[in-house]
């Protein structure tokens, strides 16, 4: 095999003999090496193949951020997953895991851990993917030494469920469109900016707006549990994000009759700040 393109030290891309893009891992695997360059077969951990193209330049940006350590955990979350559940998952899941797991464990190192408002649900209407998620925890611990709460192992089952989630009626997917597109537009006039729509962060932001509005569709309500410190804390270091959830959350009132909950509020006002911040930092070194 021919090495495509080196994703870090540790991982790279290759084409297998059917001309499909695969990802190979391994310690020391693509040091010093360039694309061209011969894989050093004895080096190889662990192979997967991508079926969906476009999927390895999404990888190749989010390998510049992000430690091997998480797509490793990913792959090994993902088989796991693939052992236990009868449909395929979507190859983007190796990106979107593997960023929610650096996220995630970073927010935790850092004494942040969050509440997941759909915990309940998912784990009384996503069994199987939540008890996949909770030995998915086992994982995360064994490799990093991180313990996280079961509100991780709620938003690791919702990446399972997003791979095959099946669409609600026309109608519905209507309106779970135009609320998404309304709150990005308020969050674009907030800031007076373009959020840049090819980032993983607007992709993973995108993906919790969208599980929202079908909250508000199916009329699935909260408990508003929050954890008081955390909610003034988030109001108080992002001041602008939180601004902007407060826009939101009187547009949602004022035109869905729904009230947000403050867990929410803090949810959003993070995925706002890094969507925003990270695009600040760009416009600044550019």
């Amino acid at each position: 095999m021919v090495i495509k393109q080196v994703l870090n030290n540790n991982v790279l891309l290759t084409t297998n003999k059917k001309n499909q893009e695969v990802v190979v891992m391994g310690k020391g695997l693509a040091f010093k090496k360039k694309p061209g360059d011969t894989v050093d077969s004895t080096k190889i951990e662990k192979t997967f193949i991508l079926e969906d193209t476009g999927i390895a330049n999404k990888l190749a940006e989010l390998m510049k951020d992000v430690s091997g350590v998480y797509l490793d955990l990913s792959y090994k979350i993902l088989e796991l997953a693939k052992s236990h559940l009868t449909y395929k998952l979507d190859d983007y899941l190796y990106v979107a895991l593997t960023d929610h797991l650096s996220f995630a464990i970073s927010r935790h190192e850092n004494g942040i851990d969050l509440k997941n408002p759909l915990l309940w649900e998912i784990r009384r209407y996503y069994k199987q993917e939540f008890q996949i998620a909770l030995k998915a925890l086992d994982i995360i611990e064994k490799e990093t030494g991180a313990r996280l709460a079961e509100d991780e192992a709620a938003s690791i089952a919702l990446h399972l469920v997003n791979s095959q989630l099946s669409g609600e009626n026309m109608a519905s997917a209507v309106q779970v469109t135009r609320m998404v597109n309304a709150i990005l537009n308020i969050i674009k006039y907030h800031f007076k900016i373009e959020i840049d729509e090819n980032s993983i962060s607007y992709e993973r932001f995108l993906t919790h707006l969208r599980f929202f509005a079908i909250r508000f569709i199916r009329r699935e309500a909260s408990d508003d549990t929050y954890d008081d410190f955390l909610y003034e804390q988030v109001k108080k270091k992002y001041t602008k994000a939180f601004e902007c959830t407060e826009r939101i959350a009187t547009f949602i009132t004022t035109d869905y009759n729904w009230e947000i909950s403050n867990d929410e509020k803090v949810y959003l006002t993070l995925h706002i700040h890094r969507i925003t911040n990270r695009l600040e930092l760009n416009n600044q070194l550019s």
